[in-house]
């Protein structure tokens, strides 16, 4: 049996033309990727953003529109699932009101197993695709930089 693992991540841009990103760090490994995370059986992929975004955010977002939805293989880093992944660019309904870390990997724990968010707004002239961990993001964001009006100072 092969099993499919559909993940759900939202691109929010703010007033500054900045971008939010997650740094987390997990069974000793570190990553940088749009905050999301996967869909619970007998969710739709909208209320599973809006979820996520209260879990790790704790902040309402809207769902301004769909960016792009994974179209290659991508096997999980963590099992062996299938990785399907759909971007959204969402906005905020409220002020984000969550820690803010001004470097990458920035954690708050020395304790290398503990399971560890945090979180950066960067300027999205400055977020490369390469600064992102999983193919996944990186190919949505350049999706989005693509057909978002991006300018790229």
């Amino acid at each position: 049996m092969y099993l499919f693992n559909v993940r759900v991540y939202g691109i929010l841009i703010d007033a500054n033309d900045r971008v939010l990103v997650s740094d987390e760090r997990t069974q000793s490994v570190a990553f940088t990727k749009f905050p999301g995370g996967g869909l619970e059986y007998g969710e739709g992929l909208l209320d599973a953003l809006k979820r996520e975004f209260m879990e790790e955010c704790n902040l309402k977002i809207e769902i301004v529109r769909h960016l792009y939805t994974t179209d290659f293989y991508e096997k999980s880093s963590f099992n062996n699932s299938q990785i399907i992944s759909i971007y959204y660019l969402v906005k905020a309904v409220d002020t984000l009101n969550v820690p803010l870390k001004d470097k990458a990997m920035d954690f708050n724990s020395d304790n290398v197993l503990e399971k560890e968010e945090v979180f950066r707004l960067v300027d999205c002239n400055q977020l490369l695709s390469k600064h992102l961990t999983f193919k996944t993001d990186q190919v949505a964001w350049e999706v989005y930089k693509n057909t978002s009006n991006f300018r790229n100072s």
